[in-house]
């Protein structure tokens, strides 16, 4: 049994990353080391094998319409952050959307809910203490639904430093303090009145071609910033390019580029740094048989845009996308106000349960706005919060008591999946990626 489940870990692995592994080795070595160093980095890294589970799951909280919400796709405790709204406002939120997809309302509560097992777990937490923190999680995002019924306000209502409570109030806090100035001058230099990016670690210097195709790419894209998003005329001009990696544990291999611009006027402290990154094919997508969102897209940077305008009422006015020798790419700004959780300040169960209350009315807010996707596909064509209303309607606890059971008993199956994997990496299983570079360099 060990064996067959280590061949369907490494399947799914290679069904994700293959390809990637192979244009960039050292990048997925760095990637599975990371994921080595304990479970929930592992499970941070694995949404594929998430999904690859799910085929297989029976899920009785999904009709028609259910099966086919805008969700995170990647839903963990470490996925949510603080970012500027499109009206200026600090939010914390779901920040990551390289994994949204339609699909079931239930596989993002139930990947959160398996994170929070695993995170219980990493701190020694009692089997009935990380019950009671999920079912606090549940119990907000059903209340969260059924207010958004009643008052029909999801897109005004968000975390605000105004209406966040405990850690989520201090990471808005934190975020407050920053300043675009500060993020400039970490990222660049000023040289004869001209702003540009400064070398160092992960920064590479583009050749003449490239640079000319960024740039294609670069004016391709400012036709996908809706006009209402649109800022003034001295706005989007290119002053600087460059290639980046080391974007994150789930953008190993992905092409991406630093992008300056001019911002909103001349001053040089109002230039603003976007990032270009490669999309990557979906999680859920691999599982979810609907032809008409599989269509709907010019490639997997439209998607991950479109994904991110629905989850979110007032999303990025930087937001877009473009394509780079007929590779997708997703365009946002590198925004200086993000900052996470500090999950590891957390230890007491209460200090948690505040935080997931929190977590689980802003993953109701995100499902349930995004019925008002991007006008050029709507996918959505139904109230979410209705749906899912009627699905849960007299069952809440019912909902509560089976996500509990999926996540306790998921986070002990990723605790072995973890030992397999490490096993397997180490023993140079991982095709493509070996856990050693001197046995790539003499094997070459």
């Amino acid at each position: 049994m060990t064996d067959d489940r280590t061949d369907f870990l490494l399947a799914a692995l290679a069904e994700a990353f293959s390809d990637l592994m192979a244009a960039d080795p050292p990048a997925f070595r760095r990637k599975f080391r990371t994921m080595a160093a304990e479970p929930f980095a592992f499970y941070r890294g694995t949404a594929c094998l998430f999904y690859a589970d799910a085929r297989s799951r029976d899920d009785p909280w999904a009709d028609e319409r259910t099966s086919r919400v805008w969700i995170q796709g990647d839903l963990h405790a470490e996925n949510f952050g603080t970012y500027m709204d499109g009206e200026g406002h600090l939010v914390f939120d779901v920040n990551d959307f390289d994994e949204a997809y339609l699909g079931h309302f239930t596989w993002d509560l139930q990947r959160l809910a398996a994170s929070v097992a695993l995170l219980g777990w990493t701190k020694a937490l009692p089997d009935e203490d990380i019950v009671s923190l999920i079912g606090t999680y549940l119990r907000a995002y059903l209340d969260q639904v059924t207010y958004f019924v009643e008052h029909d306000r999801d897109c005004e209502w968000s975390l605000r430093l105004g209406t966040a409570t405990g850690a989520v109030q201090e990471a808005l806090q934190r975020a407050q303090l920053s300043t675009r100035v500060a993020l400039l001058d970490k990222v660049t230099t000023i040289s004869d009145y001209q702003r540009g990016f400064r070398d160092g670690p992960g920064i590479r210097r583009l050749e003449p071609d490239e640079r000319t195709a960024v740039e294609d790419a670069f004016t391709a894209y400012l036709e996908t910033i809706p006009e209402s998003k649109k800022l003034g005329s001295l706005t989007y001009t290119l002053k600087d390019a460059v290639g980046k990696s080391g974007f994150g544990i789930g953008s190993a291999g992905l092409p991406a580029y630093n992008l300056l611009v001019e911002g909103h006027t001349e001053a040089l402290e109002n230039d603003v740094v976007l990032t270009m990154k490669q999309g990557n094919v979906a999680a859920p997508s691999r599982i979810v048989d609907d032809e008409r969102c599989r269509s709907a897209f010019e490639h997997h940077g439209h998607r991950t845009a479109v994904s991110q305008r629905a989850l979110q009422a007032h999303s990025d006015p930087w937001l877009g996308w473009t394509a780079l020798d007929g590779v997708g790419f997703v365009v946002a700004e590198f925004s200086p106000y993000e900052a996470d959780l500090d999950w590891s300040a957390l230890t007491e169960p209460e200090e948690m349960a505040a935080v997931l209350e929190q977590l689980g009315r802003a993953t109701a807010k995100v499902h349930c706005v995004s019925d008002v996707d991007d006008a050029t596909t709507p996918l959505v064509e139904f109230q979410v919060e209705d749906a899912i209303a009627e699905v849960t309607r007299g069952r809440g606890e019912e909902l509560v008591a089976d996500v509990t059971t999926f996540a306790m008993d998921y986070a002990a199956r990723v605790r072995e999946d973890h030992a397999l994997f490490v096993d397997a990496f180490r023993n140079g299983r991982i095709e493509g990626v070996s856990a050693s570079r001197a046995k790539v360099e003499a094997d070459s």
